[in-house]
């Protein structure tokens, strides 16, 4: 009796191993996540970018990175450069045209883990209205529960590069960069 109580007691073990975990769900904290971009101007410097207007969402398994899930909504009217003038003239038909295309969304469709800390995440990335797929390079910084407000808390670094031309967006190739650097930090509070 006690050996087919400890075999079933084994097998109850061994299911609940087997059985595949579960993503967290994560609300992105706004106060302490930053979405910024890159581009060359003229050959000079690079100009810095970022958008003060998102959310999302984010279901993380730090053991099964496939059953992640990113999506993010970014308020193109929130472009800032630091001079107002050209952040009037981004936001303009020429560039982002942010009255006809109001938002710029990342939908999550593939994750990789490839190490611990690292992996990609590729998604559908719509811009200026046309969607195309954009692979970041993420760097899991930490999970656990932040000391000062006693969440369970969730922070990534990532980085990848566009093509604006693929969107869309020509005004001044060759004199303004086509490659554009994306610089994404975010820190995410669990849902409860």
């Amino acid at each position: 009796m006690r050996r087919t109580l400890a075999s079933l007691s084994m097998i109850a073990a061994l299911l609940a191993s087997a059985t595949p975990g579960r993503a967290a769900d994560y609300t992105i904290d706004l106060t302490h996540s930053h979405i910024l971009f890159t581009i060359d101007h003229l050959g000079f410097a690079k100009i810095v970018g970022l958008f003060s207007d998102f959310s999302g969402s984010i279901s993380f398994d730090a053991n099964s990175a496939p059953s992640s899930k990113l999506n993010v909504t970014i308020k193109t009217d929130s472009l800032q450069t630091q001079f107002a003038p050209r952040d009037k003239d981004l936001k303009g038909a020429d560039w982002f045209n942010s009255t006809e295309f109001p938002e710029i969304t990342y939908v999550g469709t593939e994750f990789v883990k490839k190490d611990d800390h690292t992996g990609t995440v590729t998604g559908k990335l719509t811009l200026h209205g046309v969607t195309k797929p954009v692979t970041l390079n993420v760097v899991v910084n930490k999970v656990g529960q932040n000391p000062l407000d006693k969440i369970d808390s969730a922070g990534f670094s990532a980085r990848g590069t566009l093509k604006r031309s693929d969107f869309g967006m020509k005004t001044y190739l060759g004199a303004i960069g086509d490659d554009v650097d994306l610089i994404i930090e975010i820190e995410a509070k669990k849902k409860s």
